[in-house]
């Protein structure tokens, strides 16, 4: 029996997002507004948690920006997201990828599954 809360949570979910995985790399599209002008900021890093759940799903990008480390949380079902991109599929054996902040270099690569066209 899906109450009311159930049924409005259900129309706000996007179903039009990719399916990744920890370990794959994204671009994120997501629109940012600056006083009155709206643009497209793209977010390209490597997939390191995914927490799944209905309204509450999320996932963690993180990149490298200029020697530094850089990590973003996104809600899946956020309407700010324009589209969610997969670059490549990484192939992990953990669903949690936090040693990658411990790693520089070749240190943090990760094995491909297969390139995505």
């Amino acid at each position: 029996m899906s109450t009311i809360i159930d049924r409005i949570e259900m129309e706000q979910m996007r179903q039009d997002h990719p399916d990744f995985r920890p370990g794959d790399t994204v671009k994120v599209y997501i629109r940012i507004i600056e006083g009155a002008k709206e643009r497209v900021q793209i977010f390209q890093g490597v997939v390191i948690k995914r927490k799944k759940a209905n309204m509450g799903a999320s996932y963690t990008v993180r990149k490298i920006s200029h020697g530094v480390g850089v990590e973003k949380t996104f809600a899946l079902h956020n309407p700010r997201i324009e589209k969610i991109e997969v670059v490549s599929r990484g192939r992990v054996r953990q669903s949690r990828l936090y040693y990658l902040r411990g790693r520089r270099g070749k240190a943090a690569r990760i094995r491909e599954r297969g390139i995505v066209r």
